[in-house]
């Protein structure tokens, strides 16, 4: 059985223990029973599924920083009394390579402000992003490799 659903069933069993089985209680069973699965991590052999939540979390926790920061950008862009703009459409070379990771970033992407995902070409190499500032195609590319997908590969390889 996966780490993951025992630690749905213990989470689905602290609600039913509580007697309340709100959203809050349910995740705060899942807290409580991820740290009750880390106390005998080496017993059920869940050590890869600790390491990778962490993964997963810090993933997450980039993408609200960048959400928080571009739409601070755009907003600032938007307010500006005179808008310097270059929009454009730059291609992205991919180094993930699944699917799963291609959708992935291509909706982190998307769901960034002043960002937009395009496209993915036949060969599955290359993602095509509309920027609504592309006056530094090089740098976005940089901080895509750097942020997101960097981020994607350490969570799901």
């Amino acid at each position: 059985m996966s780490l993951f659903l025992v630690n749905l069933l213990l989470a689905l069993a602290w609600s039913a223990v509580t007697g309340s089985f709100t959203f809050f209680n349910f995740a705060f069973g899942f807290v409580l029973a991820i740290f009750a699965l880390s106390l005998i991590r080496e017993q059920v052999g869940s050590v890869g599924y600790f390491s990778r939540a962490r993964r997963v979390i810090s993933l997450l926790l980039l993408f609200l920083y960048e959400l928080v920061l571009s739409a601070v950008k755009v907003a600032v862009m938007v307010l500006s009394p005179k808008m310097n703009l270059k929009p454009g459409i730059f291609a992205y070379p991919l180094r993930v390579d699944r699917d799963f990771e291609i959708a992935m970033l291509a909706n982190l992407i998307t769901l960034t402000p002043g960002t937009l995902s395009v496209d993915v070409s036949d060969d599955r190499r290359i993602l095509y992003v509309h920027a609504i500032d592309a006056s530094d195609p090089d740098g976005a590319r940089r901080d895509i490799a750097e942020g997101f997908e960097r981020k994607i590969m350490e969570a799901f390889r």
